[in-house]
């Protein structure tokens, strides 16, 4: 009884076929990158690159600390960072939802609902306060309602932040998570519901732990998007010191009266952006 190896060598030899061998690739130079194209690559990257540079030159460094440690700053950066968490997790509790609704389910419509969702991607931020104005202000299609029968008012408070900032940043979770889940297999979910799960708990078992870390991704773009938003915030919540200025609002004010501190602060949003981009490195800046 020969071996199977050797059975097919016999075979190869007896048809004059000879031992299967892999194609050898060979390492070549790289070619050249055309000119016309070389020379607007540079331009862009320098288009792109000359402004943070411009940045850091002109950086008071003596005087960063003070600047970064003054109360105005701090104030902002607390108000800042306590809004666009809140406005993330405002994002997490509704958009995972939704995204599992336009990945998962069949309707009609649901290309326009898709379109609706990312809407907001591409309507300016001032366009977004004045929506929110009119839903959600005093005399609002809802915030009549809201201000009549609860007491609540959302406009130039810090809650109208949350709105507004939860309003630009929920897209960006709800695209992530839906690819994350449209990867996903759905025979894991179905698996679990032929074994007596009901949907809600296959998904929270089964489908939420798989795509975590596309929530996560989620929830990080949403979240660097709330603390950069400026046009919807000063439009629906308005720029009041220790109550609605964040700091996007607070660089805006800075640099009519102290450039100094427009620029610290820009320094810090600058480093919080390339603190994102270093933390989803892995998942939106790799090459195959």
């Amino acid at each position: 009884m020969t071996e199977p190896g050797r059975s097919d060598a016999v075979a190869d030899t007896l048809t004059g076929g000879g031992p299967r061998r892999e194609p050898v690739r060979r390492r070549g130079r790289r070619p050249a990158v055309p000119l016309p194209l070389l020379i607007p690559a540079l331009v862009g990257l320098a288009f792109l690159l000359l402004p943070l540079i411009a940045l850091l030159v002109r950086t008071p460094w003596r005087t960063l600390p003070d600047q970064l440690t003054s109360p105005e700053v701090w104030q902002a950066l607390r108000l800042s960072l306590l809004c666009a968490t809140s406005a993330t997790v405002v994002s997490v509790v509704l958009g995972v939802p939704l995204a599992w609704l336009l990945a998962r389910t069949e309707f009609p419509g649901r290309g326009f609902v898709r379109a609706l969702v990312t809407l907001p991607l591409v309507l300016p931020p001032v366009v977004g306060g004045v929506a929110l104005l009119l839903a959600l202000g005093r005399n609002g299609v809802v915030g009549q309602w809201l201000d009549s029968w609860f007491g609540i008012t959302l406009p130039f408070t810090t809650a109208g932040v949350v709105v507004a900032e939860a309003f630009v940043a929920m897209p960006f979770l709800v695209i992530s998570v839906e690819g994350t889940l449209r990867a996903a297999d759905p025979r894991y979910e179905e698996a679990a519901m032929t074994l007596g799960a009901s949907r809600f708990t296959a998904f929270r078992r089964v489908t939420l732990p798989l795509i975590a870390p596309g929530v996560a991704a989620g929830a990080v773009l949403a979240w660097a998007r709330a603390l950069g938003e400026f046009g919807a915030t000063i439009t629906f919540a308005g720029n009041f010191p220790g109550r609605t200025q964040t700091m996007p609002l607070a660089v805006y004010l800075a640099l009519q009266s102290d450039p100094a501190a427009a620029i610290a602060l820009s320094l810090v949003l600058l480093a919080v952006s390339i603190a994102v981009l270093a933390g989803l490195r892995d998942r939106w800046m790799t090459t195959s």
